[in-house]
């Protein structure tokens, strides 16, 4: 889970209109293999709980499982994000899709838990790698094909992709597990084949980063919330901590709960659920791009609330359509909360230190990811799933009320 601004790069110059063709095609093939890897990234999702009725783990097990794979995307994110900008994008993007491979592998191979928690965080190692690296190239070869064309196609893709591809995941995952044979074998191997081809488009795309006659020290990327306004950050990471939360639930918790309490146990239906939520983030994304940052954070704040109202009460009378409809409200919240978020951090922090600024955001958000669905996994030990839904949703009311203040206080700064 990323966003389409990213610290500069150094692209490569173009000498020929045939140039701009090969970065024409080089964008769709890079757009293939984002949206590959993303999808990976969620295929366990509606399998949770198959996992659990196979080897007997808990709810809480399954949370420890996302947080592992959140904890892998925050590791690579601080240790490798970033040196594509000297590297290269291919140099990054192709090691990144290999891991994936690795994890697929792994799914392939064992059900068992600790193979299942090593191919969680192989995953999240290469998805921290390949989210920043792949918009960049992605903003990188539209400009080379496109050099006067506003990047609304850009963000359009990108978004597509990222948020796009988060959602079809499940999808795909929750589809094969219903209708084919080895449902927890089957959606990892066709991911094997679709990597490797991802493998192949990266390596056809054109490189987009000249490398420097001397490599800059290489150092973990810095996190400072110092950045023009630090109130302002402060809300951004707020509201993308938040946004985070509730994309966490649904790729955790929520399968489980529809299978569950819900009594839902369709695979098919549990991916198609996440698929919706994923689905009306990225088009809230993309329908909202025009809007400022503050009038984006409006929105979402709007909708959020909206949809964790309408989340708890589906939750309580245990109704499926009225959840099912909270989860696409949150869901379009929390897309256009995160792009607020990105758009504000994006306007104050000086270009030198964006990417900085951006590993401090996608720190404070994949934190979203692990610290409240741990806590809501720990909860459904000792209460009810219901109970605990709520309080979640309580909790993250809370915050975005506290986002809320936070935002006046910095327009009457400003």
């Amino acid at each position: 889970m990323s966003s389409s601004a990213v610290s500069p790069a150094r692209p490569a110059p173009l000498a020929a209109p045939l140039g701009s063709r090969r970065h024409g095609a080089g964008f769709w093939l890079i757009a293939f293999a984002f949206l590959t890897a993303m999808a990976f990234s969620t295929v366990p999702t509606p399998l949770y709980p198959l996992y659990m009725a196979r080897d007997g783990f808990s709810t809480f097990m399954v949370t420890v499982v996302f947080a592992v794979y959140a904890l892998g995307v925050v590791i690579s994110l601080v240790l490798a994000g970033h040196v594509s900008d000297w590297v290269g994008r291919r140099r990054v993007l192709v090691p990144a899709l290999l891991l994936e491979l690795v994890a697929a592998v792994l799914f392939v191979v064992s059900t068992d838990l600790t193979v299942l928690l090593l191919a969680r965080l192989v995953t999240g190692l290469g998805v921290g790698m390949i989210t920043a690296t792949a918009t960049a190239h992605l903003a990188e070869l539209h400009a080379a094909h496109r050099p006067t064309a506003s990047a609304q196609r850009f963000e359009t893709v990108s978004t597509a992709a990222n948020i796009g591809g988060l959602g079809l995941g499940p999808l795909v995952a929750g589809f094969l597990a219903q209708w084919v044979d080895a449902p927890l074998r089957t959606p990892y191997l066709v991911f094997v084949v679709l990597l490797l081809l991802a493998v192949a488009a990266v390596l056809k795309a054109p490189e987009t980063v000249t490398r420097p006659e001397i490599a800059p020290t290489y150092r973990p990327q810095r996190v400072s919330a110092d950045h023009g306004d630090p109130a302002g950050y402060v809300t951004a990471a707020a509201a993308a901590f938040v946004g985070f939360s509730v994309f966490g639930l649904f790729t955790s918790v929520a399968p489980g709960f529809v299978a569950g309490t819900l009594h839902h146990p369709s695979r098919a239906l549990a991916g198609l659920i996440v698929f919706v939520v994923f689905g009306a983030a990225a088009a809230a994304q993309v329908l909202t791009a025009r809007l400022t940052a503050r009038a984006k954070l409006n929105v979402g704040l709007l909708f959020e609330v909206t949809g964790l109202v309408a989340t708890v009460a589906g939750t309580r009378t245990e109704n499926l359509a009225l959840f099912v409809v909270g989860g696409v409200l949150a869901g379009i919240g929390a897309g256009v909360l995160f792009k607020a978020a990105i758009g504000t951090v994006v306007a104050m922090a000086a270009p030198a230190r964006r990417g900085e600024a951006l590993a401090g955001l996608f720190l404070i958000g994949y934190l979203g990811l692990i610290g409240p669905v741990l806590g809501m996994g720990l909860g459904v030990r000792n209460w009810p799933t219901a109970t605990v839904l709520t309080w979640f949703a309580a909790i993250l009311v809370l915050l975005l009320a506290g986002v809320a203040v936070l935002d006046r206080r910095a327009a009457r700064r400003a």
